[in-house]
């Protein structure tokens, strides 16, 4: 039972619940829980009975895949105030398709999914922002495939810079290690690591830890990387 009064406060805050009648919160809060996830530490698997689904109160979750040949592959950094695994009350999934690990010690609360789906029955409004969320999500999932199918490595580090870019500053902040970065470009920490540096040999960027700056946005965007068919750039899909 969810009984902390803050986190109680942004659960109802949250558009999946704030337009619920108070009494059906209520009964959505009475058979949810609190898991505290230390760093590392597995939240669920892939092919785990789909029953739950999650909203992250603090710290970072990476959800995941493992290829046929044992390789993880990044598909979403959740931050806080994000929900995950909700859209599968509606796609009646019975399992997981990611797995879902700590990155930060993590503060998440877990929802029944099959109770909060009956709650929906009379509440088209909450249904639309599920809807939306999922085109979000979608939308997003085409983008990570139109970068997975170009053939060019360098391309791909490249589009993946311009898509995160603070249209401010011409910045890109990496939320997680660049190894979870170049497995959702479907490429080698190595690869990575050395097209980066190109980039930066070529004074097209400059790159201070986890910050990256695009000095040269025309330049970039016409980058041609002659040694990229030499890199490991497996395409992989899921």
């Amino acid at each position: 039972m969810l009984t902390h009064p803050q986190i109680v406060l942004t659960l109802r805050r949250h558009h999946l619940f704030s337009r619920l009648p108070e009494k059906t919160f209520q009964d959505v809060c009475t058979l949810a829980s609190l898991r505290r996830l230390p760093n590392h530490t597995p939240l669920m698997h892939q092919g785990d009975p789909a029953d739950r689904f999650f909203l992250l109160v603090s710290g970072q979750i990476k959800l995941h895949r493992v290829t046929g040949e044992g390789q993880e592959h990044l598909v979403e950094v959740i931050h806080p105030g994000q929900t995950f695994a909700e859209a599968l009350l509606f796609t009646q999934a019975k399992a997981y398709p990611v797995s879902g690990t700590a990155l930060k010690d993590s503060v998440l609360v877990s929802i029944e999914g099959q109770h909060y789906r009956r709650a929906l029955e009379d509440q088209p409004a909450i249904c639309l922002a599920i809807l939306a969320s999922m085109s979000i999500h979608l939308h997003q999932r085409l983008q990570d495939i139109d970068t997975l199918t170009l053939a060019n490595a360098s391309r791909r580090v490249i589009n993946f810079l311009f898509q995160e870019r603070d249209g401010v500053n011409s910045e890109v902040v990496l939320q997680v290690p660049k190894r979870l970065v170049a497995s959702k470009l479907g490429i080698q920490p190595e690869t990575f690591s050395r097209i980066l540096h190109r980039l930066v040999e070529g004074g097209l960027i400059e790159v201070r830890q986890r910050t990256i700056r695009i000095l040269n946005e025309e330049q970039l965007m016409g980058y041609q990387d002659r040694k990229s068919t030499r890199l490991n750039s497996s395409h992989r899909l899921y």
